[in-house]
């Protein structure tokens, strides 16, 4: 790009940049050198969402945690398609070994109108501009006989619990069977999260919280929850500072701290 892209969202699209932001930092957990690429191409204060040290740690994980699910997918079903919901700017498409599988990104129109100055469609490569809550969308996605995977990272707290359940709901009835990955927020943590400094600063609503998973099984029969995962869970304990080390594992020993967020796989 001969001049820097000029960044123009509102609100929750804005919020994309905090994860961005994060994982393009040098860092011995995660290494994303699209992210590096894509923030020196556009024009953006960072600065100004005062992104807390302890969150960019998080993302990291999060984001590592959820490539380490897709991989393992993949490599036990080479041919899945695999849907990233709330794609962002994120580079797991890249990230993460391909094999023979197709990949469908879907945001906002707004954002993979952005998203397309840094990623080029290829024949198993695609993008879908939709809201993840309009879900005509589904119907634009033929798996034809592929296996389905579903990732959305740092999505669905920022929906409704009722489109989150038609969400859901609607990924079951079309993918039966599919995987789904994404992370949660209990409901306590949904009530305070507004004070992030990073959300007070885009504007950004947090809606949906939950704390007992096994509340989505009641959702219909054949939904299943296979792992709640926890960051002190994290294999690359060892590999943080001793602050975060000690923090994570003090976490482990209280209930409602440990549940603040974390990660849920099902089958649908």
């Amino acid at each position: 790009m001969s001049t820097k892209e000029k960044i123009l969202l509102a609100k929750e699209q804005e919020t994309l940049l905090i994860p961005l932001y994060a994982k393009a930092q040098d860092n011995p957990l995660f290494d994303d050198q699209k992210a590096r690429q894509i923030l020196d191409e556009i024009q953006y204060d960072f600065q100004r969402l005062k992104i807390p040290e302890k969150t960019k740690v998080t993302l990291r994980m999060r984001a590592k945690k959820l490539d380490g699910y897709t991989a393992e997918f993949i490599a036990s079903h080479p041919d899945t398609l695999v849907l990233h919901l709330g794609c962002g700017l994120d580079s797991r498409c890249l990230r993460v070994p391909r094999l023979s599988s197709r990949w469908i990104d879907l945001d906002l129109p707004e954002v993979i109108e952005l998203r397309r100055k840094f990623y080029p469609e290829t024949d198993s490569y695609r993008m879908i501009a939709a809201s993840v809550t309009d879900l005509a969308w589904v119907d634009m996605v033929s798996p034809d006989g592929r296996p389905v995977f579903v990732v959305a990272e740092g999505l669905l707290m920022y929906l409704h619990e009722s489109d989150v359940r038609a969400l859901i709901l609607r990924l079951h009835q079309k993918f039966s069977g599919c995987g789904f990955v994404f992370d949660a927020f209990s409901k306590m943590t949904a009530d305070r999260v507004h004070a992030h400094p990073s959300l007070q600063k885009t504007g950004a609503s947090i809606h949906w919280g939950i704390d007992d998973p096994h509340l989505i099984e009641q959702w219909s029969e054949g939904i299943h929850l296979k792992e709640e995962w926890f960051f002190s869970q994290s294999d690359d304990l060892d590999r943080l500072s001793w602050f975060y080390r000690l923090m994570f594992r003090l976490t482990a020993s209280i209930p409602a701290v440990q549940r603040a967020q974390r990660l849920f796989y099902f089958t649908l």
